[in-house]
């Protein structure tokens, strides 16, 4: 069962944001808040999976909220549910810790499968907002591919192998069943990456494998990242 705390400040976005949710019998909405500071201290009492989060709350933002939860509760994932899809937004939720970011018009199927993915260990981006950040990437791409590539460099070839598949959008389970290796080793291998990499979760580690050209060949799922 994927628990799940859900703050947005909207009482009728919550109510059908967990109808949508509870559609899924593997995911349990475990609490609800109406402002970022509540869906804190929330998330610090369940210790949930996962914690999905409005932007635009009183008291404390969604995006400020995200970067408490990653810092307090690591053991929480962090999906940003949102109407807005500027890039400010969309590197805030990032560079804050979160695994996921989702906009409010979106299909329900893409929330359900957003949160399953953030919550096995995997990241997921809205196609709309992986287009931005494509975009932003393609920029100065030749620059950030050669300073991507400098930077796997430091890596064994087993972690170059994980890397990929962490930008491929593959879980730990799914890594670990493609590279015949038991799930413990597989987190132990995706902590030295972003170690190694100087990165703070697996979106960034997947942005490094993309410019350094190592997830061409491999096989994802879907939008996660």
């Amino acid at each position: 069962m994927i628990r799940v705390v859900l703050a947005d400040d909207e009482t009728m976005m919550r109510a059908g944001i967990r109808a949508i949710l509870a559609a899924d019998p593997g995911i349990e909405v475990v609490a609800e808040a109406a402002d970022g500071h509540e869906a804190v201290e929330l998330v610090r009492a369940h210790r949930p999976d996962v914690a999905l989060f409005d932007i635009r709350m009183p008291r404390l933002d969604g995006l400020a909220a995200c970067a408490e939860v990653t810092r307090a509760v690591p053991g929480t994932a962090v999906a940003i549910l949102t109407t807005f899809s500027a890039d400010a937004y969309i590197a805030r939720a990032l560079s804050g810790g979160a695994t996921g970011f989702l906009l409010k018009s979106g299909d329900p199927h893409e929330l359900v499968a957003g949160v399953r993915a953030v919550a096995e260990g995997a990241a997921f981006l809205s196609p709309k907002v992986a287009r931005h950040v494509i975009a932003e990437l393609g920029g100065e791409k030749l620059g950030r591919a050669a300073a991507a590539r400098a930077r796997t460099e430091r890596l064994t070839p087993r972690e170059r192998e994980v890397l990929a598949l962490v930008g491929a959008g593959l879980s730990n389970p799914e890594i670990a069943a493609r590279l015949h290796l038991v799930e413990g080793t597989v987190k132990a291998y995706v902590s030295a990456v972003l170690e190694r990499l100087e990165v703070r979760n697996r979106v960034q580690a997947a942005i490094v494998a993309y410019e350094a050209g190592l997830t061409g060949g491999a096989e994802g799922a879907g939008a996660t990242a």
